[in-house]
Parts: C-alpha cells; structure tokens; sequence
C-alpha cells in the first residue's frame, strides 16, 4: 500500500524541524521557481535555500523519509529544464556563493555551489589565473549549475568543459552517503562507490564504443571517466548529471594561466554553413574560441532602441575566432595565420579590449536575441544545443535547415562552431492549435535528433538533456547503455527523489511546456487592455512571455553602462529580477497556480521594487519591458476602485504643481515647517526621511512669456515638462540659451503639452491617453512642418519615443516620436555647429535611465567627448525613479541602488569634476544623499559659451 503524500504545511514543518532557515512555500516563491531557462513549468511545493553545506544534507533527508522529489538549482539558467521540479527546488545561489580558498602554486580553487562564475574569475584574477568554462551566462550562473550540466561556453575550445577542469566533489548522494570523490576510484571502494566500480567492470565494452566519443558528447552519464584507462575519476563523471545521482556541497576546480592578451578575427561568410565549412583549418591555429553568429541575431540587436552595434564585416553568417599570446604582435601574427586559411569574404581583425568586448556582447545575447524571428514571432528553446563532430558541421547545418523548411519553421543558428556544438531558437507553434503545438514540438524535435544521431552526434552539447531531450536518448544509445544509466541512477538514488524525469524513466518532452500551458483566450473574452502591445499582436500573455529566463537580470551589467535591474543588487532577491516579475505574471495566466488575477498579493509583491527603469527594455535581450507591465498592472487592479494616497498626490504631481505655482513661496514655507512637511509627506505618502523639493518662486513659462520674441533662426520646439518647468526652470533656461546660440529661434509649446508620465508609472493609463491625446495634437503640426521637437527631461522625452505611441492610436503619434529630440540629438546634427572647448574637463555622467534605454545616451557622450571632457559614463540607476524612490516603504533600497555605482563615484570625483545628470530625479537624489549638485548637459554647454564679441 502505497503511503499518502505528505500535505504541504508537513513538508514546510518537516524542513523547518531539520534545521533549515531558509524555508518559502509561499504562493510567490512557487511561482518564481516554476520555470528555469527552458520552456517547462513545474511547480514546486517549497524552495528552501541554504545557508550551509550541512543543510543540504538536512533537506534531502526530509525529501527522502516523505518521498518528495528535490531538484538542485543554481542560477535558474538552465534551457533543458533541470532546474525545476514538483517537490522541493534548492537554490544554493542566494547563500552558498563564496570562494573558500584560491591555490595559486597547486592551480585550484575550493568554491560553495552558489558561487557564480564571474565571482570566481574575479577571485582569480590577481593571481594571472582563470576557471576555463565560461558559458555565455558567465555573469549569473553559478558553479554548481555548470558541474550539473556540464557547462561549456566559448572557451572550452581552448580551456576544456566543466568535466575537465574538475579536481574533486563534495557530495551527498540521493541515497544520503556523503562523498568526497576525484581521480582514481579505489579498487577496494566501500558503499556505492564499490558497487558502481563493478558495475563500470562489467560494461567496459559499451562504455568505450558508445560514450565520451567526442569533445560535446554530454548527453546522457559520462561514465567515459570512470574507464581504467581515464583514471576512474568519480568527479568527473558525476559532472553533467544534472542533479538526478548526487547533489554538490563543495568542489574544487582546476584554474589555468590566463593569457595576457586576446583579439578576434572575424570572418563573414556567404551563409551559416559556409561559415561551419570553413572551421576545421582554422582549428590548428590552436584558438580558444570559434564562435559562429548569424546575421540575423545582429539586425535583432540594431532593431534594439538605443542599442550600440560595432561594424561587422560584409557576409551573412560570421566566424568570430579568439586567439590569445603574450603580447599584441604575437597575437597579430597569429591573426594573419587564421586569414590566409579563412576563404572569407570580408574579415576584421580587433584587438582593443573595447571593441572586443562589444562584439563578445553581441554573442553572449544570442539566445535572448534569437528569442524572435525575423518577422516578430517568438522563439523557442527546446531543441538548443545539438552538437556533432566539427567536420560534419557544415553538412549537418545544411539537413537542419532543410528539416526546418519541411517542419514549416524557423530558427536562427548560431554557437560554439569549433566545438561542431549549435544553439538555435525555434518558432515552434507552442499556443497555436487545439493541442496548442505540443504534436508539432514533439515531431521536429523527434526528427531532429535521427539527424544529429546520423551524424555521430549528441542531442545535448552543454546545457545537458533536461525535459527538453532526455526522452530522445534513444535516438543515440542502444538499449544496454540506456540501461546501464538506469542502473547507475538506482546505486545513487534509489528512491529516485532527485530531479526525477530527467534522464532515467524520462518525462515526455512536449509534457509542462508554459506557454502551451497558457490558456486559449478568444480576443472577446480577454481584459480591455490599455496599452497596444503593438510588438506582441495586441497580447498581455504574449509580451510577458518575451522573458525566456537566461536571467541577464541577475548579472552586474552596471560596469558596462547597463541598467537592469536596479533592484536585484540591492536585495538579491529573485522576486526583484525582471525574470522574477515576468515569472510571477505568467503564472498569472496560467491555469492551477497559486497565482490568480491582476490584484493577487503575489503580482504586487514582485512589482513593489520594480522602479519602471525601462533598463530591461534595452538590457534584456528578448525586450522585456517590465516598466509597461507593471503599469498595465496598476491599471487593471485599481481602475474605478481607490488607489493608493501616492497616485493621488505623486501620481497627479502636474495638476498640483499647477496650483502651487499660484502661491510657490506660501507652499514652500509649509512644506519646510516641521509639522507641515511632515502632514504633506504623509498625505503625498512620502516616506518621512526625504526632503521636499521645493518649488520654484517663478515657473519658466512665466519668465518666457515675459520675453520679446525673436524672428531669427530655424523654428525648434523646445518642449518644457511640468518637473522642469515648477522645479528647475533654469534648465529650461540654460537649453533655451544653447538652441539660440546653435542658431535656432526657440518656440515653447503651452503647459497643455504634458508627457502624463506620472499617470503612468502609478497606473492612471485612461487619464494618461486623455492627457498624450492632447499633447500629441498640439506638438503634431509642429512636427509635420518640420519642426524639431526638443525635450528637456529625459523621461518625458522619452514618452514621445515609447509610451504616446502605445495609448495614442493613429499616425500622429508615430510622427510626433519621430521629431522629437534630446539636446544632444539636434545639436550633433545641426550643420556648422561645434560645441565649446571642455578640454580639460572631468565629467561624471548619470544618465537618465529612460536617457540610457528609450533614447540612448551616445551621443551625449560623442558630444562631451568632441568638446574634449574626460567622461566617466555610470550604469545603473540613480535609485530615485520619479515618485518611486519617496514612496514609502522604498527608502532604504532606493538608498542602497544609488550607493552601488552613483554616490561611491561622485565621491571619489576630484572637487573640480562635473556631475552630469539631465534627468531631475537623478539631480534630486543627488542633493539629498550627497550634498552635490549636479548639471543638465545644457547648463554645462550654456557655462561654457563663448563670451559675446569673443
């Protein structure tokens, strides 16, 4: 008789009796860890994450005596699906991340599970020394991810896979023996470990024949490793078991001899194959990375707004080949070796560290950017990185384009090409169809993997098998080796409470697929949405889907001038990921979870810390624009019901500063006496320790109206915003200034031309619409005449390019977008104007992240650079965001965003540098927290003027 499933409030007493702080069976943890980097959803019934080797032990020992399943999970990256699973989910990155010793002379490194990669190679640095593997999400994902599948990345052409820089493992196998296990299995092993020698003994032939035949062969157990002839090394077979034989409680790794220097060759080729065709003579020239790269995952990235691309050579598919030495002309010379055997049509050689970073972006955003066809259709993972040996590449990519073409899809190839190993997305009809594309994934990727096993290939080529390609072993083992991995499953786990369906007794692949999942709404029964979704077909659904869960949100992208996700670094949780809030909405949608609607405590949890950066709309590389979700959210949960004091007060700011602007100096005094500000921030819901802004004594509006009008110059537009205009109007001033001196005669649209941004970061969408109706009708005949329209404030500038276009139908609104400027914008593109000397200059530069991510912040810098200043650009967010960063309950992690890049920096500045911030959230952050007071690029410009005569 079988025994009851313990109910869950047992499970969650059971692991909390064992010791384990860490607990979470809330309805929002589930739903943040129901999905990885793959297609599938499973729910979990708990997420415990570990503060303790010890504790991993402890949870597994609870999984086992109420048999529920535990699945092992790092940074959530995994795109076959074995990071999820219906019991207990680990996360070992939240606590277990540190590196415990670094061994310059023995080249090792003892890390904890948790610990992501890029931590480790910062760890290593200083000694000359690096982990090899370095998979494409190196920034995020974790160590014990990449033991579990056996990582790869772009450098293990030169450096070798997870397996080969493994020394030894702390384990605790799913039968609960602890294990410290490396090289040399001893003949008199006790426990599982004799039992597993006898059974390599007694299948040494299919062992041999059937496994480790080629470097990307990662499918299925490596148990190559444990030959007598490769040294039975245990850890190194235990390495790509995706969690289902042991779980990681410690390793230690292999480091090697970093290279001092590094360049790329790239190579354009006529096609994908043509490109695959030319890798094996490129391979002697010993590179330690060959990368092919479509064209296509290039124009998605120049589709980006704001999105920098370096020129690329001529070609429609790309090799980019790493070479490394000990000094630039070695690596030169090198460089030349790999041209005269390329056959390319057109080649770049790039050895600036700059631009080699650049263009390594480009490919490390490949399965974000391969996320949607040429034509906007979303693309699948599922079948992603089949991998067959090198000198097959280029026939094998030639029979699955055509198995695409005769499939009726598409999918974009692109990967690690002197590896033989391909990542593809695909447009599987996953929603479509009464059995909503199941039938068609499962044909394809049936059919796909009888043309990898054609070519000697493997299924998997580094992110393991998963609930993606387990099931489709067969198509590359006989029956005795998938038998033999049965048996080895049993001496490890034998209950099989670890990740069970992967591998062994494998769950079918078109079983949890989420967006299948998703259900069939006619158009007539969905909500009246308020924004257009004009990139998703009109679809909620299908725009919080965009988030395929590659988890760039949780990397530290703020050294490269990056912006998502603010919140993340501050609280390091993953509810405050953009992957986080995408997760907690699409289960949302989704039929059984234990989220419900639009007002579920769950929905507002995960957006609470969102700032609406919009960092997300650029930085995600599947063009996630959580900024627009969360104000749909507000919308559909608060409209015609009572909202929050916050939208009421921040949320109406405009009309206010309208009526304060009648009596500026009276609503001054109030808002700085003791008891009044303290009642004013408690009406406006404010949090108590922020200051006030105060208004100005007279609005810009008012000092412009008083001017004569000026007949001369080009007619430009300068649009003034309602924080400018009440706060700082001497911005407005100082622009003003600069567009007549570049030979403009300035115009200033009325008060009535309103962005509406506060009505829709809180929500208000219908009043926004109302209000951009007006706005865009004003400022249309301005752009039709030709006109530029100038903005002052970046985050209302930017709603012209981005939101007006999603609440206003029709064209006007497009060709408003179209002629609206940044200051830096017109300036560069006005014929004969130079901008003063700022030789001499230092610039610490705050953009405004609707600058940074709508508009694009370059040419502010080309700008600032040509006039000669020395310009330190920050990333990440100022932490104010408009209303958000004065909310209550925001104080503190607003506070903690801006110490992570904006107030370390502008304290180390000189006293004489230039903090540039155009954005008024930015400037005011800074007063409040720093004492400092920062520029608008049109002041600094305005200072620097020559003198009249001069």
């Amino acid at each position: 008789m079988t025994a009851a499933a313990p109910s869950d409030a047992d499970l969650l007493d059971g692991l909390r009796r064992a010791g384990l702080a860490d607990v979470d069976g809330s309805g929002l943890a589930r739903a943040l860890y129901s999905s990885d980097g793959s297609l599938y959803r499973v729910l979990p019934r708990a997420v415990v994450r570990p503060r303790h080797p010890d504790e991993i032990e402890a949870a597994l020992a609870v999984c086992r005596e109420l048999g529920v399943p535990l699945t092992a999970r790092g940074a959530g990256t995994s795109i076959a699906g074995n990071a999820v699973g219906p019991g207990v989910v680990v996360d070992t990155s939240r606590h277990l991340s540190r590196v415990r010793a670094i061994d310059p002379e023995a080249g090792t490194a003892v890390v904890d599970p948790g610990v992501v990669q890029a931590a480790l190679q910062a760890a290593a640095r200083p000694h000359g020394l690096r982990f090899g593997p370095d998979p494409s999400t190196h920034n995020r994902c974790t160590v014990g991810g990449m033991i579990g599948n056996n990582a790869c990345g772009s450098r293990a052409l030169g450096y070798g896979r997870t397996s080969d820089n493994v020394v030894g493992l702390d384990v605790v196998t799913g039968g609960g023996e602890r294990l410290s296990v490396g090289a040399e299995m001893a003949t008199s092993a006790p426990g599982v470990l004799g039992e597993l020698r006898r059974l390599v003994g007694d299948n040494l032939g299919p062992i041999r024949t059937e496994l480790g035949r080629f470097g990307r062969q990662v499918s299925g157990y490596s148990l190559e490793h444990l030959l007598p002839e490769r040294g039975a090394d245990v850890a190194k077979a235990l390495v790509g078991s995706e969690g289902t034989l042991a779980l990681v409680l410690g390793a230690t790794v292999r480091l090697v001899a970093d290279a001092p220097y590094r360049g790329l060759v790239v190579l354009g080729y006529p096609s994908m194959a043509d490109a695959a065709d030319a890798t094996p003579a490129l391979l002697r020239h010993r590179p330690t990375a060959c990368e092919g790269l479509d064209q296509r995952i290039v124009q998605r990235l120049r589709d980006v707004p704001a999105a920098v691309v370096p020129d690329l050579p001529r070609g429609d598919g790309w090799l980019i080949v790493e070479l490394t030495g000990d000094t630039v002309a070695e690596v030169v010379a090198k460089a030349d070796g790999v041209l005269a055997d390329a056959g390319a049509l057109d080649s770049l050689v790039v050895t600036d560290p700059a631009e080699t970073a650049a263009i390594w972006r480009i490919r490390e955003d490949g399965a974000g950017l391969a996320a949607r066809t040429s034509d906007g259709r979303p693309a699948h993972a599922g079948w992603e990185d089949a991998a067959v040996p090198v000198e097959h590449l280029g026939t094998y990519l030639r029979g699955f384009e055509a198995l695409l073409d005769q499939h009726g899809l598409q999918g974009v190839p692109y990967g690690h090409f002197g590896d033989g190993c391909v990542h593809v997305r695909i447009d599987f009809p996953l929603g479509r169809g009464e059995d909503r594309g199941r039938a068609a994934y499962r044909a394809f990727v049936t059919d796909a993997a009888a043309l990898v096993a054609r070519f000697g290939g493997s299924v998997s080529g580094e992110h393991g098998d998963g609930r993606a390609r387990s099931e489709l072993l067969s198509a590359m083992y006989s029956p005795g080796v998938l038998g033999l991995f049965e048996r080895v499953k049993g001496l490890f786990d034998p209950d099989d409470v670890l990740n069970p369906g992967v591998l062994v007794r494998p769950a079918r692949v078109e079983d949890d697929i989420r967006v299948a999942a998703a259900p069939r709404r006619p158009t007539s029964d969905r909500p009246v949405l308020a924004l257009a979704y004009r990139h998703d077909g009109g679809d909620f659904s299908a725009a919080v889907h965009r988030c395929t869960g590659v988890g760039k949100c949780r990397a530290d992208l703020q050294a490269a001038g990056g912006v998502m996700c603010p919140s993340w670094p501050a609280t390091r949780e993953e509810k405050d990921t953009t992957r986080g809030r995408a997760r907690v909405l699409q289960e949302m949608l989704a039929p059984g979870g234990p989220v419900r609607d639009w007002r579920s405590p769950e929905v507002h949890a995960a957006l609470d810390l969102c700032l609406s950066c919009k960092g997300c709309s650029r930085d995600c590389p599947t063009g996630v624009d959580m900024a627009a979700y969360k104000a749909e959210v507000l919308h559909q949960s608060y409209r015609r019901r009572l909202r929050p004091r916050s939208h009421y007060t921040l949320g109406r700011l405009p009309r206010w500063a309208d009526l304060a602007a009648r009596a500026p100096r009276l609503v001054n005094a109030v808002m700085t006496s003791r008891l009044g500000g303290r009642l004013a921030r408690w009406g406006a819901g404010v949090d108590q320790r922020r200051s006030l802004p105060a208004f100005a004594p007279r609005t810009f509006r008012q000092s412009w109206a008083a001017r004569p009008v000026s007949g001369e110059g080009r007619p430009v537009a300068l649009w003034v915003d309602s924080f400018t205009d009440h706060f700082a109007p001497e911005v407005a001033a100082a622009t003003a200034a600069v567009l007549e001196d570049a030979g403009y005669r300035v115009q200033v649209p009325p008060a009535e031309a309103c962005c509406g941004l506060t009505w829709i970061t809180t929500g208000q969408l219908d009043a926004a619409r109302r209000t951009l109706d007006r706005t865009v009708a004003l400022l249309a005949p301005l752009a039709d005449a030709g006109v530029p329209i100038v903005g002052v404030e970046p985050s209302c500038t930017a709603v012209l390019r981005g939101e007006a276009l999603e609440l206003v139908p029709g064209p006007d609104a497009a060709r408003v977008a179209a002629g609206t400027r940044t200051l830096a914008e017109l300036l560069r593109e006005t014929p004969g104007w130079t901008p003063p000397s700022l030789a001499g200059v230092e610039v610490v530069a705050q953009p405004h992240c609707h600058h940074a991510a709508v508009l694009g912040w370059a040419p502010d810098e080309r700008l600032l650079r040509d006039a000669g200043a020395t310009v330190r650009r920050l990333g990440g967010c100022c932490g104010l965001a408009g209303n958000w960063g004065v909310e209550r309950g925001h104080h503190e992690v607003s506070v903690a965003i801006a110490g992570q890049q904006l107030l370390p920096a502008v304290a180390a500045a000189g006293p004489d540098a230039v903090v540039l911030a155009d954005g008024f959230s930015c400037r005011t952050q800074l007063d409040q927290l720093a004492g400092r007071r920062a520029l608008h690029l049109a002041e600094l410009l305005a200072a620097r003027r020559p003198a009249p005569g001069r």
